[in-house]
């Protein structure tokens, strides 16, 4: 499972122990100390598997290299962890609202930092099994394999990031019941804002733009939050 790793980090000496840590690990590495490197970095063939990047860098934050990396399409899904020694929760939101998928804070175990390495590109790396059928949920035209983060729209299969897939399945498994803004954040980001945020609302209307016709199971109630439909009938 070893693959390419981005290291985006501008102190040199913990860019270099990390790098260690990685490689003794069996992965390759790149490497980068600013943001321009990082970006450069990203999009050469073959694009890394993993990024793993400051948030902190001298010449742009690492919350815009995220947002630049996930909005191409050579580079969307390519999985990012934020490592970064700003840990207060409205820091956290904005990470996962730009395409984050982990938030590391300093000082962190390099131990720690490969383990959550390890469970992303287990995810993303796996060759998909074989579908069980009796396995499957089932809603209109939607179908969702749990065990594998494996979603289908009618027969065709639709790529979602591991936050996408937690939000659905959050949503599909509350169906009929009003979500706010606020428990979907400490459910599917595990974080709690004192704040109104905007992230829940950017990730919908990811997640409803992946699934075409069927992002209409997904209904906005205005001014509390979302609700998943009880059912499919005359919807998408």
């Amino acid at each position: 499972m070893p693959g390419l790793i981005l290291i985006v980090e501008d102190e040199p000496d913990l860019n270099h122990a990390i790098d260690y840590s990685v490689r003794k690990e069996g992965y390759q590495t790149r490497r980068a100390l600013t943001g321009a490197q990082a970006l450069e970095q990203a999009f050469l063939e073959p694009v890394p598997d993993l990024v793993l990047l400051d948030l902190m860098l001298p010449d742009m934050s690492g919350t815009e290299v995220c947002r630049r990396i996930k909005a191409d399409d050579r580079t969307q899904g390519v999985p990012v962890i934020m490592v970064t020694a700003k840990g207060e929760e409205i820091d956290r939101v904005v990470g996962f609202e730009v395409g984050a998928d982990d938030y590391v804070v300093k000082p962190f175990s390099t131990r720690e930092l490969v383990l959550r390495m390890r469970a992303i590109l287990r995810r993303t790396q796996s060759a998909p099994a074989e579908v069980d059928e009796d396995e499957l949920v089932r809603f209109g035209r939607l179908k969702l394999d749990k065990a594998a983060h494996r979603t289908w729209v009618d027969d065709e299969e639709i790529t979602l990031t591991a936050l996408e897939f937690r939000l659905l399945t959050t949503l599909l498994d509350r169906k009929g019941r009003v979500q706010t803004r606020d428990r979907l954040l400490s459910d599917v980001w595990g974080v709690q804002a004192a704040v109104t945020t905007r992230t829940v609302d950017t990730h919908v209307k990811r997640l409803r733009q992946k699934l075409g016709d069927t992002g209409a199971y997904v209904e906005t109630i205005r001014g509390v939050g979302y609700r998943f439909a009880s059912s499919p009938q005359g919807l998408a």
